[in-house]
C-alpha cells in the first residue's frame, strides 16, 4: 500500500464530511424543489475534498523527493473554484423577465467551500460554512418570502 502521508481513516472522515455536511444544504434546496438538491450538493463537495486530497497527496509526495517538484495547494482550490463557478453558473435560468437559481448557484459554490475545508481536514470551518450557508438559505429565505415580499406584494395592490 502506497503511503500517502494522510492516513485511509483521515482520508474518509474528510470525504464523509464534505458529502454529510453538504447533504445538509442540498437538502434544503432538494426541499424547495431546486434543480440543483441533495445529490448536486454533494457530488460537488465531495470533489471539491477530492481534488483537496490529491493535491495533498502529491505535495507529499513530492516533499520526499526532488525539491524542485512542488505543487502549490492554492492553485487547487483555485481551479476547483474556478470549475464550481461554471456549475453554479449553469443553475441560474433567465425566463422572460425573471431571473432564477442565484442562490442555487451560490449554494452549490458553498458546497465546494465545504469541500475544501473538509479536504484539507478543517472540519471547524467545514461546520461552520454549513451553519452560516444553512442560516442564509433557509432562515433568512424564510424571512425573504413572508416579510419582504409579502411586504411587497401588499404595497403594489393597495397602490
Amino acid at each position: 500500500m502506497l503511503d500517502t502521508g494522510i492516513p485511509v481513516v483521515d482520508m474518509l472522515a474528510r470525504l464523509g464530511a464534505a458529502a454529510a455536511l453538504a447533504l445538509l444544504l442540498g437538502l434544503e434546496r432538494e426541499l424547495r424543489g431546486k434543480p440543483a438538491g441533495l445529490r448536486s450538493h454533494m457530488l460537488v463537495s465531495l470533489g471539491a475534498a477530492g481534488f483537496m486530497l490529491v493535491g495533498m497527496d502529491i505535495l507529499y509526495a513530492t516533499a520526499e523527493g526532488d525539491p524542485s517538484a512542488r505543487i502549490d495547494p492554492t492553485r487547487i482550490v483555485e481551479g476547483v473554484i474556478g470549475g464550481i463557478g461554471f456549475l453554479g453558473a449553469g443553475s441560474i435560468i433567465r425566463s422572460g423577465g425573471t431571473i432564477q437559481g442565484i442562490t442555487t448557484g451560490a449554494a452549490i459554490w458553498t458546497a465546494g467551500a465545504i469541500g475544501v475545508a473538509c479536504g484539507v481536514g478543517n472540519f471547524v470551518l467545514g461546520v461552520m460554512i454549513t451553519v452560516f450557508a444553512l442560516v442564509v438559505v433557509a432562515v433568512l429565505g424564510r424571512f425573504e418570502h413572508e416579510v419582504i415580499r409579502d411586504r411587497g406584494e401588499a404595497g403594489e395592490s393597495r397602490g
